[in-house]
């Protein structure tokens, strides 16, 4: 079994971190986590992907143990991730790579893919949005109405999800066995997003989010000119980004492969066995 390194680099003064195995000169996929996780989330799928890929899975700023700054000291913008992350594959000579996206990693992603198309070689998908379709509205009402009033009257049920038995939630809700779930993840990552000041820059990208959804006009004509090879692996059960959202990517991409298994937003934590099956052969066809 490939070893996982552990390592960090200076991305424009600031220390990204990040998850590395595999041989560098095989394919690379890039894995880009959401909110409120980390490349911690990808602990147990990276060993099953580095025997056949090179793998690279970053934290983004703000997230893990890649720094954080203070809102007051850093812009936080879903453009300024994906400077962060595109900095970090030009360090380490990632040059063309498939991507695995969820949740924040998804607008992180379309944004590398319309930045470069040519370097994407395939795409897989697991509860990351791209349609509006695949909003849950009840989860989202919160969001959208403190992006478009952010007082802090409206920013205090966001400030609530991010309370340790909300995030717990967003591990548990949708799975059938929930004694699957390793609580080192919704404990893991409660601590990292309520560091001193780490509330703040939430709030900020949670205002910064209606942003991703204006650039999905552009996403699906990328989706259409390139005909990406995709393969959706969704928990059908997702409260936050519903199965319509997965099935919404074949409007643009019809070879797109789309699989709805028995689980929720984080499908990883309960279904990673059928997530690395489907995996393998797609990236396999991708890479070509």
């Amino acid at each position: 079994m490939s070893p996982v390194h552990h390592r960090t680099l200076d991305v424009d003064g600031r220390k990204v971190f990040y998850r590395e195995a595999g041989d560098p000169t095989a394919p690379t996929v890039v894995l880009l986590h959401g909110c409120p996780a980390s490349s911690f989330m990808y602990r147990d799928l990276i060993p099953l992907l580095a025997d056949r890929y090179h793998v690279v899975a970053p934290d983004l700023l703000g997230y893990g143990y890649s720094d954080a700054p203070p809102v007051e000291e850093f812009d936080y913008t879903f453009d300024a991730l994906a400077d962060s992350v595109e900095g970090l594959l030009r360090a380490t000579g990632t040059e063309r790579f498939a991507m695995y996206v969820q949740d924040y990693g998804a607008p992180v992603g379309w944004r590398l893919a319309l930045r470069d198309p040519s370097r994407i070689t395939g795409i897989v998908t697991q509860n990351g949005n791209a349609y509006v379709e695949g909003f849950v509205e009840p989860f989202w009402k919160p969001l959208w109405e403190y992006a478009a009033d952010p007082t802090e009257e409206k920013a205090a049920p966001l400030r609530e999800g991010l309370t340790l038995e909300q995030i717990r939630w967003q591990y548990t809700h949708g799975v059938p066995d929930v004694s699957l779930v390793n609580p080192d993840a919704w404990a893991h990552d409660h601590a990292m997003v309520n560091r001193p000041g780490n509330p703040e820059v939430q709030l900020k990208l949670f205002r910064e989010y209606p942003t991703n959804v204006a650039l999905y006009e552009d996403t699906h004509a990328y989706f259409r000119s390139s005909q990406v090879p995709l393969l959706a692996v969704w928990g059908r059960n997702d409260e936050i980004f519903g199965p319509d959202g997965a099935r919404a990517f074949a409007r643009d991409l019809p070879d797109a492969e789309i699989h709805l298994l028995d689980g929720g937003h984080f499908l990883l934590e309960s279904e990673l066995t059928a997530v690395a099956a489907l995996m393998t052969p797609f990236l396999d066809r991708a890479f070509g």
